[in-house]
């Protein structure tokens, strides 16, 4: 962990060199509900949406090849007046899946402070807020994105956003429900899916204790985005929904069937002319594992949640036609590396699983054809601790936003 500290903090420290005086419009980012949110109008619509190509290979099998309308996603929103606004994300994945992302309500107190409630993005990281394809490099979204912050990780609740301009500062703090962490008598976290089977995603979603997430950005050095993250809770058990307060047997039971989640992240965007480099990392310590493990053990085999997750990534473009063309399109050769662990550290005689320990490697080019256009191909190599070779996929993707 020390060496993953030392690094990114190097790579930040990097960033900062050259940095200037401030100019907050050129490194405060919006996502799509930021650009509804900020449109005139009284109904207002947005949309974004990727078709991707993955290829798996391999010197002595072959594989087929995937096709798929990943995503699809329509936006509709409507101002009620100036200071009340309602927005929604709407998303068909696979072409045969429907998600509501977003839906909340905001109500500007003033120019510093606006009211949310609804169901939210998770302010952890960068992916999960922006994850519009034209916003990242790369077809597919880091995989340290899908294991610790499960991108796209958003749940029913309320709070605070606003941005504090003389301090070049934006903030987001909101209580929501947690992950699903015990539910039709079966666990649902464990070592190889990290967190991601717990998002209850504002379906029917059940709370047994509030969370606490938010986060602070700075953007006050010209070029330079710096955000800090937090998550803080306890994940969700249906055992405590009816139980006796005064039944000791049947609150430990029910304690026993949670885990205590307190999670980290630093992430940091730098653009200097046609430099582009961005950088995140994630740490997430998790109490009381070893007694959720025992209890959502099946058939006597235990289960195998971690009790610490670190992941990390440095990611370094450039813009080749910066200087060559005045049709605003870019081209962006680029280089991703990045590193997960669910198993970080384990508690009691759960031993680490070095298959859940990956580095991946993501090289490839993004085209963006106009603004708001993006076409992409890269070969991504991915190799855990357990494995003696890299595993190679090439893909490619279109996509779209407006």
């Amino acid at each position: 962990m020390k060496l993953s500290i030392l690094a990114f903090i190097l790579f930040i420290s990097a960033l900062g060199v050259n940095a200037q005086q401030p100019d907050s419009l050129s490194n405060k980012y919006q996502n799509s509900v930021d650009k509804l949110l900020s449109t005139d109008g009284r109904l207002v619509i947005g949309g974004y949406g990727e078709v991707h190509y993955n290829q798996p290979f391999s010197s002595s099998i072959r594989s087929n090849g995937t096709l798929d309308v990943h995503r699809m996603v329509m936006l509709l929103g409507y101002n009620f007046n100036s200071r009340t606004q309602f927005v929604s994300e709407l998303e068909f994945e696979h072409v045969g899946e429907v998600f509501v992302e977003q839906a909340f309500l905001q109500h500007k107190v003033n120019n510093f402070i606006n009211l949310r409630a609804g169901l939210l993005l998770i302010p952890m990281g960068i992916v999960n807020e922006y994850h519009e394809p034209t916003t990242f490099n790369g077809v597919e979204r880091p995989l340290v994105d899908t294991k610790l912050s499960p991108t796209t990780w958003r749940e029913i609740g309320f709070g605070l956003s606003g941005n504090i301009i003389d301090a070049s500062i934006k903030y987001q703090a909101y209580v929501v429900n947690g992950f699903n962490g015990y539910k039709a008598g079966a666990g649902t976290l464990n070592g190889s899916n990290g967190f991601r089977n717990g998002r209850q995603k504002g379906a029917e979603s059940y709370i047994s204790s509030p969370n606490f997430t938010g986060k602070i950005e700075y953007y006050g050095i010209r070029g330079l985005n710096l955000g800090l993250s937090g998550y803080f809770g306890a994940s969700q058990s249906t055992l405590y929904n009816g139980l006796n307060k005064s039944n000791a047997a049947a609150i430990a039971k029910a304690d026993s069937s949670v885990i205590n989640i307190a999670m980290l992240g630093l992430d940091a965007r730098y653009n200097l002319g046609g430099l582009q480099m961005r950088g995140q990392f994630y740490y997430a310590g998790i109490a009381n594992t070893e007694q959720y493990n025992k209890f959502t053990a099946k058939s006597g085999v235990k289960n195998d949640l971690g009790s610490a997750m670190l992941g990390y990534y440095v990611e370094a473009g450039y813009n080749v036609l910066r200087f060559c063309n005045k049709a605003k399109t870019e081209l962006i050769p680029f280089v991703r590396y990045e590193n997960y662990n669910t198993h970080y550290d384990t508690a009691g005689s759960l031993l680490k699983n070095k298959a859940y320990n990956s580095n991946v490697i993501t090289t490839g080019l993004t085209y963006k054809l106009a603004k708001g256009v993006v076409v992409k191909a890269d070969m991504q190599f991915v190799k855990s601790e357990a494995a003696s070779k890299y595993t190679n996929v090439f893909n490619a993707g279109v996509g779209v936003m407006f």
